[in-house]
C-alpha cells in the first residue's frame, strides 16, 4: 500500500472494537511504578527481607528463542487447529501468551524480508532426503533456492514426506505426523548463506496482565511494526536470564524467609527492571525511541529504588548463547553488530551507564 492514500486513513481502534483496550491498559512501563501503600498493607508480612552488603550481578541469558511477529500482528482470525499451518500458529499463540505471566526480556527485532517461491517448483536430490526449496531473497525479491537435509521424523510412516509450499511454510507430509515450518524456522534451523543480520528496534519486558504483546495490541511495538513492515520481517526474540548475585551477605532470593512467591517475585522484579533499563539504553540509545519523558523519569526512580534497596554497584551483562546461529548477530543504531554482546552496566542516580566489553577479553 503506497502511502499517499491518506483518503483511507487507518481504522481507529474503535472501528476495530478494540478501542477499550487501548483506554483501561496502562502504559507498560506503569508497571514500574510501586503499587500504593494501602495494596501494600496485607503484603507486608511476605515482603522479601533485604541483605546489607553491596552486590554485584552477572547476568546470562538461560534461553532464547524467536517468535515471528507479523504473523500474529494483523489481527489474525482464531487460526483452523486442523490446519498444519494453523496448529503452528495456535502454539506461537500460545507461547507468547504464556509470556505475559513471566518477567521476561523481548527484542523486538527487523531482518529483511524472505520468503519462498511457490510459483517455482522444490526439488529431491537423488537418492537422499535432500530438499530444495525455491526463495524470493530481500525486498527486490531476488530468485535463489536453498537445499536443506531432512531427518525422517520418529512417527513417519513415509520415506519421503508430500511438500506443499506457500509464501510462509513449508508444509511437510511424513504420513503419521505433518511439519510446518516457516521461512525463519528453516533459515534458523539450516545452514544457509545468507549473511543477514537481526536489527534491535526495541526492548520491552513481557510481564504485563492485560497479554497485550500476544495480540499485538502493544503500541510502542505496532509503531515499530508498522514503520518497518515494507521490505522487512519483524521477530521477537525472548529471552530469560539468569541472574547471580556476588555479595558477601550471599543473594538474598536464596534465604528461607524470601521463598514465598511474593518476595520472591519482588526480587526478581528489581533484577529485570534493572536489565531492561540497561538493554533499553544499550540498544536504543540516549533518545530511547521516542519513549516520552513520563517514561524516563518513571525509570529513573525505579533505577534509585533498585539500587538503594540491593545495595546495586553495578552488572555485567553477556547475551551470548551456547550453539548462537546467524539469527543471534544482532545490532542497532547504536550498537554494532555481533554475536557476543558483553555489556558492563553502572547505576548513578537512577542512570544506566554502559559499556561494552571488548570482544577478546574472557569475562
Amino acid at each position: 500500500m503506497s502511502h499517499d492514500d491518506d483518503d483511507y486513513p487507518d481504522p481507529s481502534p474503535e472501528e476495530l472494537g478494540i478501542g477499550a483496550l487501548f483506554e483501561e491498559a496502562p502504559e507498560p512501563f506503569l508497571d514500574l511504578v510501586a503499587p500504593p501503600p494501602d495494596a501494600m498493607e496485607e503484603l507486608l508480612p511476605l515482603m522479601p527481607q533485604r541483605t546489607a552488603a553491596p552486590q554485584t550481578w552477572v547476568v546470562t541469558v538461560a534461553d532464547a528463542k524467536f517468535h515471528w511477529y507479523d504473523l500474529i500482528a494483523g489481527f489474525p482470525e482464531v487460526p483452523d487447529i486442523r490446519d498444519p499451518v494453523g496448529r503452528h500458529l495456535r502454539r506461537m499463540q500460545f507461547d507468547l501468551e504464556a509470556t505475559s505471566e513471566k518477567r521476561l526480556i523481548y527484542f523486538a527485532v527487523n531482518r529483511p524480508r524472505v520468503r519462498f517461491d511457490p510459483s517455482r517448483g522444490t526439488s529431491w536430490g537423488f537418492f537422499s532426503l535432500k530438499l530444495t526449496v525455491p526463495l524470493l531473497v530481500g525486498p527486490e525479491e531476488k530468485k535463489d533456492s536453498l537445499t536443506i537435509e531432512l531427518t525422517v521424523p520418529f512417527a513417519a510412516t513415509l520415506k519421503k514426506p508430500s511438500v506443499v509450499l506457500t509464501d510462509r511454510f513449508l508444509t511437510l507430509n511424513w504420513g503419521g505426523l505433518v511439519e510446518a515450518l516457516s521461512i525463519h524456522d528453516v533459515l534458523q534451523q539450516y545452514e544457509n548463506n545468507l549473511n543477514y543480520k537481526t536489527e534491535v528496534q526495541y526492548v520491552g519486558q513481557t510481564k504485563d496482565p492485560a497479554g497485550r504483546l500476544a495480540r499485538a495490541r502493544l503500541v510502542p511495538v505496532q509503531r515499530v511494526h508498522q514503520k518497518f513492515s515494507e521490505d522487512h520481517d519483524m521477530l521477537l526474540l525472548i529471552q530469560r536470564f539468569h541472574v547471580e548475585v556476588l555479595s558477601d551477605d550471599g543473594d538474598p532470593a536464596e534465604l528461607e524467609v524470601n521463598q514465598n512467591p511474593v518476595a520472591a517475585d519482588m526480587l526478581l522484579k528489581d533484577r529485570i527492571d534493572a536489565i531492561e533499563c540497561a538493554l533499553i539504553r544499550y540498544f536504543e540509545g540516549p533518545e530511547m525511541h521516542g519513549r516520552s519523558d513520563k517514561e524516563a523519569e518513571v525509570r529513573q526512580q525505579r533505577l534509585r529504588e533498585v539500587q538503594a534497596t540491593n545495595h546495586l554497584e553495578s552488572f555485567r551483562i553477556d547475551l551470548r548463547l551456547e550453539d548462537a546461529g546467524k539469527y543471534h548477530d544482532l545490532f542497532s543504531r547504536h550498537a554494532s553488530v555481533s554475536r557476543n554482546h558483553i555489556i558492563d552496566c553502572k547505576l548513578v542516580d537512577g542512570n544506566v551507564i554502559v559499556t561494552r566489553v571488548p570482544e577478546k577479553t574472557k569475562p
